[in-house]
């Protein structure tokens, strides 16, 4: 396989895994009814997991690569770097787990933000760092991710059932309430 066939492969399994990132925090939140304790009970299993894989298949990849277990000399910035990503990934983590209990586990709202953002960040350092064009459909697409994540926002989360009819209207007169469909 092509090594460009493999990023995409794997960047679409950080899509899919990512993907149910929200949904499976929600779900861990629901399990709380009546709320007994806080949302931050899951994230605590959040870390630990973040802990086990990250560490245990960090070492595997490195074992199977022949990479040697030393931080130090040219490998510190590295190590730095890497220190700083697990940092920004955890309180990302942390600010993505107090955006669902805000919304109530509404995943549907969060996520889209949350990641169409995530593009449009990218994008911004890319060209701060000059790694990016400086074309104007570099800023057209991050206007369209943009637009399309207010959308994806507004239209994926659960609804809350039709607006109440003004009297006189369907609703009243065939004796159906707004929530019906609940």
């Amino acid at each position: 396989m092509n090594p460009r066939t493999a990023a995409i492969l794997f960047a679409l399994a950080t899509a899919i895994c990512w993907g149910l990132y929200g949904p499976s925090v929600a779900k861990a939140r629901s399990l709380n009814t009546p709320p007994e304790w806080s949302s931050f009970k899951p994230f605590l299993f959040i870390g630990l997991a973040y802990l086990v894989w990250g560490c245990l298949g960090g070492a595997a990849a490195m074992r199977s690569f022949g990479d040697s277990f030393s931080f130090s000399g040219n490998h510190a910035k590295a190590a730095m770097w890497g220190f700083i990503g697990g940092t920004m990934g955890a309180l990302g983590a942390l600010a993505l787990t107090f955006a669902l209990f805000k919304s109530k586990g509404n995943f549907g709202l969060v996520m889209p933000i949350v990641f169409g953002g995530a593009v449009t960040v990218t994008a911004i350092v890319n060209v701060i760092q000059g790694k990016a064009s400086h074309s104007p459909l570099l800023w057209v697409g991050m206007v369209l991710v943009l637009c399309g994540l207010v959308l994806v926002a507004m239209y994926s989360h659960e609804s809350h059932g039709p607006a109440p009819a003004a009297s006189g209207g369907l609703a009243a007169s065939t004796g159906a309430s707004a929530g019906a469909e609940h």
